[in-house]
């Protein structure tokens, strides 16, 4: 029997179809329909001045808006041979961990949501509304923050900020394990997720699954270690707070297990970058540009470390205010697309908790 799960499905963060083949209560082979939500975010980059396209940028994965304006603004800096000063980079670290953290919540409280545990989303939101009440203080806010700028940030960090993100960092780590007896170690999630949906070692590197569900499959690649951009060289060089957690049996609990841990991680590298800013004497913020900005000819692949995965911009100039091409890789793409392997041969009881513990967002896959 062919069923369609969606596009409507309650268990999908967002407008994602799955074309399913059952053979009694076991799925025989499943196909995502992707594109419900696809705008022609590429297409429009194009027509876009460099300064524009930030506000388009931030929107495809509506958990880590900063996070995506990075890999833009990065690049286009690269490109320029602009240095920024070091204020904006510590700052733009600590603003993207706090990001992290935000995305890693929800998912926190909607994935035992999915599988009929409705009290941990309402733990989950009391620490994101903690953290978004900083992130709203310093760019206006809530989701879209538009706070990057090509050079720099917006604007300087308001007075006492830092003192006010300190203590949301310690109010969400006091509580965070409140959370976290709900989770962890939970009978019912365990029988829900533990060897549920295994995505092994090899399958996630051939279909170029990245972020937590390809670590939770012992991938050990973390692009903030590996390949570090703003502050992580120090953050994870000898002696940092940065470190890339890995599980190694690559199910739905595991990948779970990764987000908790490396939201305690994310909150150490927030905390190691408020007391780097405090240290630092006052500065610029950004770097005045010309008011037409063009980007010499060439291109440039800029990749960073998302919350979900790799965020990847491949930018191609022919020297004008507006980019030949600007192709974005999305982690949710790669992550989605493994589905056609790890579904086939479960319970179309077990569908939902492996969808649930891909941790995507169909904006990311349909772009």
């Amino acid at each position: 029997m062919v069923l369609n799960i969606g596009p409507q499905h309650p268990a999908t963060h967002g407008v994602l179809r799955l074309r399913i083949v059952v053979d009694g209560e076991r799925i025989v082979s499943a196909d995502p329909v992707i594109g419900y939500m696809h705008r022609g975010a590429e297409k429009l980059f194009e027509v876009r001045d460099y300064r524009q396209i930030i506000v388009l940028a931030n929107r495809h994965d509506w958990l880590s808006a900063f996070g995506n304006e990075l890999g833009v603004v990065l690049g286009v800096e690269s490109m320029l041979g602009m240095e920024v000063p070091v204020r904006a980079v510590w700052a733009r670290t600590l603003l993207a961990e706090l990001n992290r953290v935000l995305s890693h919540l929800m998912f926190l409280g909607s994935y035992p949501l999915e599988l009929g545990a409705i009290t941990p989303v309402f733990y989950a939101f009391r620490e994101r509304e903690e953290l978004q009440a900083v992130m709203e203080e310093i760019s206006g806010g809530r989701m879209h923050y538009m706070f990057n700028r090509v050079g720099g940030l917006k604007e300087d960090l308001p007075l006492g900020w830092l003192d006010r993100v300190e203590a949301a960092v310690v109010a969400v780590r006091r509580r965070l394990p409140q959370l976290e007896s709900l989770i962890v170690g939970n009978e019912i999630l365990n029988a829900r997720a533990r060897g549920v949906g295994v995505l092994s070692r090899e399958l996630a590197r051939a279909y170029g699954v990245s972020g937590p569900i390809a670590r939770a499959s012992g991938v050990d690649v973390d692009l903030r270690r590996d390949a570090p951009y703003l502050a992580y060289a120090e953050l994870f060089g000898p002696g940092g707070p940065g470190r890339v957690v890995t599980r190694e049996t690559g199910d739905c609990l595991a990948r779970l297990e990764v987000l908790l841990e490396q939201t305690h991680v994310a909150l150490d590298l927030a905390t190691a970058c408020v007391d780097t800013l405090r240290t630092l004497p006052q500065g610029p913020i950004n770097v005045k540009l010309p008011k037409v900005l063009k980007v010499p000819e060439g291109d440039l692949y800029t990749a960073t470390e998302n919350s979900l995965g790799f965020n990847g911009f491949y930018l191609v100039s022919t020297g004008e205010k507006t980019p030949h091409r600007l192709k974005l890789r999305s982690a949710s793409f790669s992550n989605v697309q493994v589905l056609s392997q790890i579904l086939p041969g479960c319970f179309i009881a077990d569908m939902v908790a492996i969808l649930g513990s891909m941790f995507f967002v169909v904006g990311d896959v349909d772009k």
